[in-house]
Parts: structure tokens; sequence; C-alpha cells
């Protein structure tokens, strides 16, 4: 029973870091509704920046850095890439993320060598027993971080301007800028939130505690492991991608110990697959996600 306990919690550490990564993917969708594929190389920028600015900043200083850095990679993936292309159909847009994730990805792997730091030095290999039960600081952390930016999205999202503006745009593009909407500014913004988030939860992933190696392509291809969980929840729905974040990591936890580690890996989308033969749009969204 213990060693049950210890997987819901830790799973749901790692849910809490994948929710965070699918909400980047859904509230891009909603503003665009293009699929951004280039998510795990913001996710990997930001890491890097954390790499070379820990030395003279220190662990926080230089985690600001990466998070703020991150943000302002996705606004310019937006405002020099995409609102260039805007005449182009969603599918283009997406192959063009695409792209831009392979050369983001190979040029910070190159420059990250051989060496694969670990980014997360506040919390990171910090386990504790309450009742008989390990739990690793990383997940509770990540929980703890995660519940607050969520709050703070949702509240934002659901009373602000932006918030307002961005569901407008989302219901109806067309009538929303006739009322004076503006989708660039609301675009921009989106992309900046996904970034931000995807420079928040690099400090999970590349830890001992979440994935047992330090920032490198290895890091890319688990922040990838949130399109599921987006897709799982629906792409258009933010309630979904946290929802489809925890189901993703506690899949993964429990696979994992009763099954096999490598299980593990195809069970988040075997899940995935039976959620959307089911409920083609999700568990939560309105729209199929197989029409992407």
């Amino acid at each position: 029973m213990n060693t049950f306990l210890q997987l819901v919690v830790n799973g749901l550490g790692k849910g809490a870091v994948f929710a965070l990564l699918a909400l980047g993917f859904v509230i891009i969708f909603k503003a665009t509704e293009v699929v951004n594929f280039a998510h795990g190389s913001l996710v990997l920028f930001g890491g890097y920046l954390v790499v070379v600015t820990r030395e003279s900043l220190g662990w926080a200083g230089a985690s600001l850095v990466g998070i703020i850095s991150a943000g302002l990679l996705a606004l310019l993936l937006e405002r020099f890439l995409l609102s260039r292309s805007r005449h182009a159909d969603a599918n283009s847009l997406a192959l063009l993320t695409i792209g831009v994730d392979v050369i983001i990805t190979e040029e910070i792997v190159r420059r990250l060598g051989v060496t694969l730091p670990f980014l997360g030095d506040a919390w990171d290999a910090q386990p504790f027993q309450i009742g008989g039960i390990t739990l690793f600081r990383t997940h509770l952390v990540a929980l703890l971080v995660a519940a607050v930016l969520i709050t703070a999205f949702t509240v934002a999202f659901k009373y602000s301007n932006w918030g307002v503006a961005m569901r407008a745009q989302a219901e109806n593009r067309e009538a929303a800028a006739l009322m004076g909407i503006r989708s660039s500014r609301v675009t921009a913004t989106a992309w900046v939130v996904a970034g931000v988030l995807a420079g928040v939860a690099v400090l999970f992933i590349a830890t001992q505690d979440f994935s047992g190696a330090g920032l490198s392509r290895g890091t890319h291809s688990i922040a990838l492991a949130a399109f599921p969980a987006a897709i799982l929840g629906g792409l258009d729905s933010t309630a979904g991608a946290v929802v489809g974040g925890l189901v993703v990591g506690l899949v993964e936890a429990l696979s994992a110990q009763y099954v096999s580690f490598d299980f593990s890996k195809s069970a988040v989308f075997l899940v995935m697959l039976v959620v959307l033969v089911v409920r083609p749009s999700g568990l939560f969204g309105t729209r199929e996600s197989t029409r992407v």
C-alpha cells in the first residue's frame, strides 16, 4: 500500500509538470489553431540559459533568466515567423514549427556537448519519508508551483481583459475582430505565456528525481510527451490540459512499477488512443483532435 501511495504522489508531481507543458500547447492552439511542435525547443532554450548564467547569477537569478528567455523566444517565433505567414493554413504553420524545433534543438544539443547539467539545485535529490512513504521534494515542489501557476492562469483567463479577448477569439475570430479585439496582441501574449510555462517546466524535468538525466536531447523528448496529455484532455480545453497532464503522470508512474519501464512510455499513448476512440474531442474538448 505504501508503494502505491508513493507512486500516486510522485506520479501527480510528474503530472503537474506535464500539465504546465500541455497548458502551453492548448493556449497556443486556442489563440491560433496551430499545434506548436517547437514547444520542446522552448524547454531546452530556457534550460540552456539557466546553465550558461548560473555561475554568474546564482541558481535563482539564472532560473529567472531562463524562464523570461523562453517566453521571449516564443514571442520572437510568433512575431517573425508565424505572424508573417498568417495566410498559411494551420497545418502548414504546424510543419513550420517542426522545422524551427529541429534547428533550435540541434544547436542547443551541439552547444551542450557531452555535459548533462542538472537544473533543480533548490530541490533535486532531496528525498524524505513520511509514514514509511518516500517522497521526492522535486515532485512536491512541482505540484505546488503548478497549482499556483494554473490557478493564476485560470483567474486571468476568466476575469482579465486578455482572457475575455482570448475566449472570444477562440470562439469566433472574425466576430472578435469586429468587436475591436486585436488578434495580434492576444496571440503574442498566448505564445509568451506558453514559453514561460516551458521555462518553468524545465527546472523540474532536468533533475535526478524527474528524469534521472540532466539537460539533453532527452529533455526535449520528455517535453513532447506532454502533447498526448493535451490531446487526451482536449486541445481546446485548458481544464483538459491539466487533467490530461495529471493522467499522463499517473499512467507513467504506475505502469513503470507494475508492468515495465519501457511499457510506461507506450502506455501513455495507449490511454490517449483509447480516449480518442471513445471521445474524439478528448475528455473536455469540443473539437475533434483527429482533425489536426
